[in-house]
């Protein structure tokens, strides 16, 4: 699934995005919230793990945003405080369920597994990719059964490009994927990534495309 955490800690943010990764989620971060507001209304997100305490836009803001333009996305909110009054006002704003800070992993890998079957979502799936089949619950490629051996960095870039597939993802989108935001690394490492990627999968029928002075594009024959 695809999840955004929209949390100003960017150390936390880091902590619960490589969690969910590592589950074999696709996961958005971002710190700002007038640019998560804008990234909902634009890209969208199967879950949303939203911090009510935000700058630029507070978390309720966005959530009531998010409503207002009739998305149900579920919705579990953080927050630092636990008093009554400002769980009852992120409900009453539309959020499915809160979490207090600080919290255990996996309670809210468990909320959030929650919230997938409340809403039908299946909060691991193979997609068909060309030939292949991607299992992103294992962060795996397979032909047939036989799974390819592709290193970490090279599926997490794919992971990026397939949750966007039929769009143009620039470099620093794929950077924050594959190295988390913020990372001390220049957006030229991305390269060698896409281009090994771009050769294994060309035979299967899957074409990583260059949008010049953009990103790169997922294609796939027949999609």
């Amino acid at each position: 699934m695809r999840i955004a955490i929209i949390e100003d800690n960017v150390e936390l943010a880091h902590g619960i995005a490589y969690r969910l990764r590592d589950r074999g989620h696709a996961v958005d971060a971002l710190h700002d919230g007038e640019e998560a507001d804008r990234f909902l209304a634009q890209e969208g997100a199967d879950l949303v793990v939203l911090d009510i305490n935000l700058p630029g836009m507070s978390g309720l803001d966005i959530l009531r945003a998010l409503r207002r333009r009739g998305d149900g996305t579920p919705v579990i909110l953080l927050t630092a405080r636990s008093e009554t009054e400002e769980r009852v006002a992120g409900l009453d704003a539309g959020a499915d369920d809160y979490l207090t800070k600080p919290f255990e992993m996996d309670e809210l890998e468990a909320r959030l597994r929650a919230l997938a079957r409340r809403k039908d979502l299946v909060f691991s799936a193979r997609d068909r990719l060309g030939g292949l089949v991607f299992d992103r619950s294992a962060r795996q490629l397979l032909d047939g059964d036989r799974p390819l051996e592709i290193p970490r960095k090279e599926i997490a870039t794919l992971e990026c490009l397939f949750e966007r597939r039929g769009r143009i993802v620039s470099k620093p989108q794929l950077m924050a994927h594959v190295y988390g935001t913020g990372a001390d690394v220049e957006d030229s490492a991305i390269e060698p990534h896409v281009s090994r990627l771009r050769k294994r999968l060309e035979t299967y029928g899957v074409r990583i495309k260059t949008a010049r002075g953009l990103g790169y594009m997922l294609d796939v024959d027949g999609a």
